[in-house]
């Protein structure tokens, strides 16, 4: 089979079904998908001559039709609490990153879905920037690849990556079938082989693609709250205004229906003077008794430059928690991880060929206020 090297095609774009079909378009049995499939993620190889119990002909013309293309690293750079962060090159100039947070009895993935982010949340670093497009599933399943080849995770033996969230870069609602894809290959027991409940998608709130979620694939749910009242939540979370917070919380009770034995996690950064007062806590209590298998997990503010937002104090983010746990709401603090080399939080920053002009926008602002300062 002779393919021009442009048309080649990268088999990291397939979850096992599709890459089952596309052997059998190419004249091959479909298991052989599958002995493939567990080279290129289980072994993390992306060399075809290496695959030793795939036969010479077979190997040639995979060589002659496609190819195992990971996103390129640019740059990769480790903290001192050992949280990593890698940005990874993607077409055109653009580029997105993801982390890596090590904690003693796990670690977890941040993964980007986007390049850029179009939704525009006020407190997130990656919303100054705009957005370009969606992220193909090779871009993000190959996000977990480069991050496991680096830290040498093994599938089913060495799991340096135990956990995947898709917080990274981006709405992953809106980038559905391709986020679907490479959450499939998460779970997948011959791709990362994790349990549901090991692999989050997090969403600002599309409250149509939570009940299509739900229906499609069995993952862990976060919701980025930030408000539990309307007003507040539409300034920081401007999808608020399409989907407000009774729609939200609706598709939630909707989620946990179709799936009793598991839990939403509801995101809640803690910003001084705009939500972290008792009031603001009252609120958040009297929404999560509408769900009571669910819990909060609250975030400390991490900065940015040309951000209005600060962190709470440490003595108002314990009050908040404390009012939420008295009230028997399960609430965690989200321990800030990463902030030597920008890898918090709300921190993430790519490169982004902005087709918003949000970009520009937001550096006429820097300027306006530093020329002010001046």
């Amino acid at each position: 089979m002779q393919v021009n090297p442009v048309e080649k095609v990268n088999l990291l774009d397939f979850d096992r079904q599709g890459l089952r079909d596309f052997f059998a378009q190419i004249g091959e049995k479909p298991y052989r998908a599958e002995q493939v499939m567990k080279w290129i993620y289980h072994h993390l190889e992306d060399n075809f001559e290496n695959m030793t119990d795939v036969g010479k002909a077979l190997r040639a013309k995979l060589e002659a039709s496609c190819y195992i293309g990971p996103p390129k690293t640019m740059f990769e750079k480790g903290a001192a609490d050992g949280t990593h962060k890698w940005l990874l090159g993607m077409d055109g100039g653009n580029a997105v990153e993801a982390v890596y947070i090590p904690e003693p009895t796990r670690g977890t993935l941040c993964v980007s879905s986007q390049v850029g982010c179009g939704l525009n949340c006020q407190f997130c670093s990656t919303a100054t920037q705009g957005f370009n497009r969606n992220l193909a599933t090779s871009e993000i399943i190959g996000q977990v690849w480069v991050a496991a080849k680096y830290l040498g995770n093994v599938t089913h033996q060495n799991r340096r990556i135990t956990n995947v969230v898709m917080m990274g870069m981006g709405e992953p609602l809106l980038n559905f079938d391709n986020v679907v894809k490479a959450m499939s290959l998460m779970r997948d027991d011959l791709g990362f082989g994790l349990a549901s409940k090991r692999v989050t998608l997090s969403t600002a709130g599309l409250v149509p693609m939570i009940d299509k979620l739900s229906e499609s694939i069995d993952v862990s749910l976060a919701v980025s709250l930030h408000a539990a009242n309307d007003e507040l939540r539409t300034e920081l979370v401007p999808l608020n205004k399409r989907y407000p917070i009774a729609e939200l919380i609706a598709s939630c009770q909707r989620w946990i229906a179709r799936k009793p034995r598991t839990s939403i996690t509801f995101e809640y950064t803690l910003m001084k003077g705009v939500n972290d007062q008792p009031e603001h806590a009252r609120q958040l209590i009297k929404l999560m008794r509408r769900l009571p298998t669910c819990k909060v997990n609250l975030i400390p503010f991490n900065p940015f430059p040309g951000t209005r937002f600060e962190r709470s104090e440490p003595e108002v983010i314990r009050a908040f928690q404390t009012q939420l746990l008295n009230a028997h709401i399960l609430t965690m603090l989200r321990r800030t991880r990463g902030d030597d080399i920008d890898a918090a939080c709300g921190q993430l920053k790519g490169q982004v060929l902005d087709r918003t002009r949000r970009q520009a926008e937001f550096r006429k602002r820097l300027d306006e206020d530093a020329a002010h300062a001046a």
